[in-house]
């Protein structure tokens, strides 16, 4: 008998671990419980790094480290050395549905040629710079165009939408209100 086990990847996915997951948090629940947290640092002027150390997945701690950094353009007072905060902000979101996009389609067996997510929306920093406060300080809508190329019938892909839509998570946490709770400590 062959030692090696034949596994099948689709775009880069292995699908027998990703099934295997899918049927572990399906018997266990906990096992699909995730948090993830980052700390922000202030570099100075409108610079600051952000810092990943972990993230816990049903229950353990997982380490794992990334520096993230963002800046202002020089036009909003920063020295252009980073993508500001609403670029990461859509990077993350286009990010996110990525990953849907590709698992959907390597589910279904399709060989993706291409995927692109182009994503833009328009704020007025008179909301931002407290100038008129019945001007929101962020976006009112985003919008998007997702691009995607490969073996594919229109309606796959379509459906495939459709499910990102319903399952991402960054599309989910943008397009509906999340309570955000804060709290101040200084010193």
């Amino acid at each position: 008998m062959n030692d090696v086990m034949t596994r099948t990847v689709v775009n880069g996915l292995d699908l027998d671990a990703l099934g295997a997951t899918v049927q572990a948090v399906a018997d266990d629940p906990v096992l699909g419980q995730v948090r993830f947290s980052v700390r922000t640092c202030w570099d100075g002027q409108t610079r600051s790094t952000s810092k990943v150390r972990g993230y816990a997945l049903g229950g353990e701690q997982i380490a794992r480290e990334f520096e993230i950094a963002a800046d202002e353009p020089l036009e909003l007072l920063g020295t252009n050395t980073a993508p500001n905060p609403q670029e990461l902000l859509m990077a993350a979101l286009n990010a996110c549905m990525t990953v849907g996009y590709v698992a959907g389609a390597s589910m279904q067996g399709i060989t993706l040629d291409r995927l692109e997510i182009e994503t833009s929306g328009q704020l007025d920093l008179r909301g931002f710079l407290g100038l008129d406060s019945s001007i929101a300080p962020g976006y009112e809508q985003l919008d998007y165009v997702v691009r995607v190329a490969g073996n594919g019938t229109p309606d796959q892909f379509e459906a495939i939408h459709q499910a990102v839509l319903a399952t991402s998570p960054n599309y989910f946490n943008l397009a509906r209100p999340i309570r955000i709770n804060g709290t101040l400590a200084i010193g």
